[in-house]
């Protein structure tokens, strides 16, 4: 594992709990002194507290958001096979919820071939690719805009899922940890996904796996439900085995390139 690797892994392990250095060294397959190595490199660029015999992360730390164009260009590929994937979990007549963000935005590309679809969105981007598509009933969750994301939050928008259920909801996330949940920047951006959850009979996180496992913001959206995570395949099985682990949960993966994905398993 690259030294970078395992920086982003110590990182998000601490936002979830301390750890010693032998924990640490367990989970990463490493050397204790490797892993005090790398807290040191770490602690001197103050992103974390070194302990007595491990260490905890920095109250109030997180990462900046990436920017909208960031985010369009980040994984590109990954985003694309994940919405194609998403896609067909929708049929004719169904009512769907997509949140906001790329991988929503994408998926409403593949969804304009579906008739008698009711789609609700607070996602500005998929508005744009859904407005004049025929035979497509189209639903805007109003409220306060986020420009960073072209999306919409806050009061009016929880007000609005309020009067409203759906048969399926499409979730996007900054991260997504097994027992955690989705990890946002903001505590109206979790809560938001939270009352989302809330209104849809199934719920699917589409997460590439850059998201999986990461805790680098610090506002939660818990999935107590059973729910659908769907990602590309990855050669590191590691990442997916907190996810297996959890009985409420099945992983789909799906090929970059490709619609053949692999076979669903909890």
């Amino acid at each position: 594992m690259k030294a970078s690797d395992r920086h982003r892994a110590i990182l998000d392990l601490l936002v979830t709990r301390d750890t010693s250095v032998e924990q640490l060294g367990a989970v990463l397959g490493v050397s204790d002194a490797t892993v005090r190595r790398d807290l040191t490199m770490l602690a001197k660029e103050r992103r974390l507290v070194r302990t007595y015999g491990g260490a905890t992360a920095l109250v109030g730390a997180h990462e900046p958001e990436a920017s909208l164009e960031e985010r369009k260009s980040v994984q590109r590929d990954q985003k694309e096979a994940i919405a194609q994937a998403a896609a067909l979990h929708v049929h004719d007549g169904d009512t769907v919820l997509l949140d906001g963000g790329t991988t929503c935005a994408a998926l409403a590309r593949h969804l304009c071939a579906r008739r008698d679809l009711h789609v609700v969105t607070n996602n500005l981007l998929a508005i744009a690719t859904l407005a004049n598509v025929p035979d497509m009933h189209v639903t805007l969750i109003g409220g306060s805009l986020r420009a960073s994301s072209m999306s919409t939050l806050g009061p009016l928008a929880e007000l609005t899922l309020s009067r409203l259920s759906v048969d399926k909801v499409f979730l996007g996330a900054d991260g997504v940890v097994a027992d955690f949940g989705l990890c946002e920047g903001s505590a109206e951006q979790a809560y938001l996904k939270e009352c989302f959850a809330r209104r849809a009979a199934q719920i699917f996180v589409l997460a590439d796996p850059s998201k999986l496992g990461r805790a680098r913001q610090q506002h939660w959206t818990p999935l107590e439900r059973d729910w659908h995570l769907i990602t590309t395949t990855i050669d590191d099985e590691t990442l997916l085995a907190p996810f297996r682990a959890l009985d409420r949960v099945v992983v789909e993966m799906v090929q970059v390139g490709g619609l053949a994905s692999a076979p669903a398993s909890r």
